[in-house]
């Protein structure tokens, strides 16, 4: 890695090489903190995660500017407008954006290598961040013979369900 970054491999964490804390007469320390916790989905988030175990993506509609969002969102981010209109989208999409992920860090819930990717579902105007997969992963020249902006993908879904993003396991390409 080059710059002003350097990667120390065995805790998989940057420092900034060219930083030093001031002479001074105090001590410093290092620690790094996890920090769990469980949050509060409310009833939006609800329905879209509890759509997720029947096997169905839930967008909501903006009345005022007619936007399709996924995740669904209480509220219109462009016009602030409340959105109670629920839509089903397709479990098909379009790959927006997409980034072969080879290499381990702190906290990821998925080992290496992965594609995380940016999927507009057919029937919405935003893109779904998540998962592609279903093929091998290891040769990075393949990935980009399959994967490209564009790539048309289709939802797998997880055999256990939980109401939560992963039951959708991953998208994989329309063969």
């Amino acid at each position: 890695m080059s710059g002003k970054y350097k990667l120390i491999k065995e805790k998989y964490r940057f420092e900034i090489e060219d930083f030093k804390f001031p002479e001074k007469e105090y001590k410093t320390g290092r620690h790094d903190t996890v920090l769990p916790y469980h949050w509060a989905l409310g009833k939006t988030w609800t329905r879209f995660f509890d759509g997720l175990r029947e096997e169905k993506i839930l967008g909501t509609r903006c009345k005022n500017c007619n936007k399709v969002l996924v995740p669904a969102r209480t509220f219109c981010p462009r016009c602030y407008e409340d959105m109670e209109e629920w839509v089903e989208v397709g479990p098909e999409g379009t790959v927006d954006t997409w980034c072969l992920v080879d290499y381990k860090y702190y906290g990821q819930i998925k080992e290496p290598p992965y594609i995380i990717a940016q999927i507009r579902l057919d029937g919405a105007d935003c893109g779904l961040t998540h998962f592609i997969g279903g093929f091998d992963l290891s040769d990075p020249d393949k990935v980009r013979g399959k994967i490209k902006t564009g790539t048309r993908v289709n939802v797998v879904w997880s055999k256990e369900k939980h109401a939560d993003i992963y039951d959708i396991a991953y998208f994989e390409p329309v063969k």
